[in-house]
């Protein structure tokens, strides 16, 4: 089955429920062809190479059919920059030999200070901080912040798995986030 012209019109949340019920990857590819450029620029700054990047939005839509088959996506584009960005520190982190500039980046919101030196023991240093850190929190932060940022499970997965309702995922998050600049500040 082919992509039909009308397809192009729907709205990324009724392309997912068609994918769920069909399963065409036609569907999947009208998604690609919305977001990939987005998501290169996304990799892009993370990785911080075009090879790496074009690499990485293969990687993020090879994943995307059994993604879109078992999360329940309300805002697509959201949840796919997230999804591409914590592919990106991912990679990163697997290939730098634990970096954590750009975890770094992604709790603190850019307002931590530089170390001038910025060599890799200062980035050794950072990662058990924030390792430090995040044993510091509350369980259900901790939780919901390694569910979210680490793993990139949506806010209702971490709900069913937390057993949480949602609204108090989404406040652990933002709490955790914030205990986690507090410490990482302060320490």
């Amino acid at each position: 089955m082919f992509l039909r012209e009308k397809d192009s019109e729907k709205s990324d949340e009724e392309i997912i429920v068609a994918y769920q019920q069909a399963g065409e990857i036609s569907l999947v590819g009208e998604l690609f062809s919305r977001y990939s450029a987005m998501i290169y620029g996304v990799c892009l700054k993370y990785l911080k190479d075009r090879d790496d990047a074009k690499d990485a939005v293969m990687q993020i839509f090879e994943k995307l059919p059994k993604s879109l088959m078992n999360h329940e996506i309300q805002h697509f584009k959201s949840w796919l920059y997230t999804t591409s960005r914590n592919h990106c520190l991912m990679a990163l982190r697997a290939s730098k030999g634990k970096s954590t500039e750009e975890f770094r980046e992604v709790f603190m919101e850019n307002t931590l200070e530089v170390h001038p030196e910025g060599g890799t023991d200062t980035n050794e240093e950072d990662l058990q901080k924030l390792e430090r850190c995040i044993e510091q929190l509350r369980d259900e932060q901790k939780g919901c912040v390694e569910l979210f940022y680490l793993k990139s499970v949506c806010y209702k997965d971490i709900s069913r798995q937390t057993g949480l309702d949602l609204g108090k995922v989404k406040s652990h998050i933002q709490n955790g986030k914030r205990n986690l600049k507090k410490c990482m500040e302060g320490e």
